[in-house]
């Protein structure tokens, strides 16, 4: 009976052995695994809408952000928030801004109202400032310049979309100002959660220009690296884990619906770059929230540098990323 009370043990202690190393990687799994199939292979040719939506976004992103611009460069600054105003106000919204930090930075939205009762509202938010003394292009111009068109390209939901959607430019995305109760879109969910509106989630655009068909050219933050490709070509759905279901989610959609390449995944914040935009404002209100990008610093080597210009981004990829988030948001449930 001895030697089975001792195969018992062993045999314990091997299960335990296993199990210490199996829910790491079990969980890893877990975060990082993604419904529907990426786009692979070349890309279909660009459609006249698609050239014209190039076009268009190259322009914004120019108008934008070919200067640094934010409170320590006031005027070019201002210049990007009228700009912003202008354009969306010709589409026909009403615009309506949010002063704050003793008036020196301004969120900018424009609603799309519901036909009828309102479900769960989708946010969707882009910050328009640089950092520091970089031009800001990609971070986050071509945030920005996806917002201004998706806003142009829904305008007809106006008075017939299902749920409320939000269209929000927040200010102060960048340090010093990351993370503080100086940040645009903090200040901007902390009022929304105290007016009472249910928001069902959020989306945060988050430089989204630049591609590279080279292998190696795309890097990660351990050990994502281990699961995903190395050749930056994809839009990227990021979310903490606590939004892994709305990452889920919207990765389903986007592949059900364009063709080109995509990951999705989730991690716990503490993962380098995982809370780095204007969603973490919003999940701090307990909204389920992603960020949809390029990755930025681990593809992009013109990341918060004066050379990051307008040059370098790819408008008619950017451009078939926006397409495809169209037709996500007109296919869009707000159930779970």
């Amino acid at each position: 009976m001895d030697w089975l009370r001792a195969h018992a043990v062993k045999l314990t202690a091997l299960a335990l052995v296993i199990a210490v190393f199996a829910a790491p990687v079990l969980a890893f799994i877990w975060m990082t695994s993604a419904p529907g199939k990426s786009w692979q292979g070349l890309l279909p040719a660009l459609t006249a809408t698609e050239i014209d939506l190039a076009k268009r976004l190259r322009s914004h992103v120019e108008a934008i952000a070919s200067e640094p611009h934010n409170t320590g460069h006031p005027e070019a600054f201002e210049r990007s928030a009228r700009y912003i105003e202008r354009t969306l106000a010709s589409y026909g919204y009403q615009v309506t801004t949010q002063p704050f930090d003793e008036g020196h930075a301004r969120n900018i939205e424009v609603t799309l109202v519901p036909d009828d009762g309102p479900g769960p509202t989708l946010v969707i938010g882009a910050h328009y400032d640089s950092a520091l003394n970089a031009t800001g292009a990609n971070d986050n111009g071509s945030g920005a310049a996806a917002l201004l068109e998706l806003a142009r390209l829904l305008i007809d939901l106006q008075a017939r979309t299902s749920f409320p959607i939000r269209m929000v430019f927040f200010a102060n995305e960048e340090p010093p100002f990351f993370k503080t109760d100086r940040m645009g879109s903090l200040v901007y969910a902390e009022r929304l959660k105290d007016s009472g509106e249910r928001v069902g989630a959020m989306w945060s655009l988050e430089t989204m220009g630049y591609f590279s068909d080279r292998p190696d050219s795309q890097r990660y933050p351990f050990p994502l690296s281990l699961r995903y490709p190395d050749t930056g070509d994809f839009i990227a759905f990021v979310g903490t884990t606590s939004s892994r279901a709305l990452v889920r989610k919207t990765v389903m959609a986007f592949r059900e619906v364009a063709q080109f390449p995509s990951v999705g995944g989730s991690a716990p914040g503490l993962v380098q770059g995982i809370d780095w935009s204007d969603h973490w404002a919003f999940e701090q209100m307990g909204v389920p929230a992603l960020m949809i990008t390029d990755t930025a610093p681990f593809r992009y080597p013109h990341y918060h540098r004066v050379e990051d210009t307008p040059d370098k981004l790819d408008y008619p990829r950017l451009a078939r990323v926006v397409a495809g988030l169209e037709r996500v948001i007109r296919s869009w449930r707000t159930d779970p």
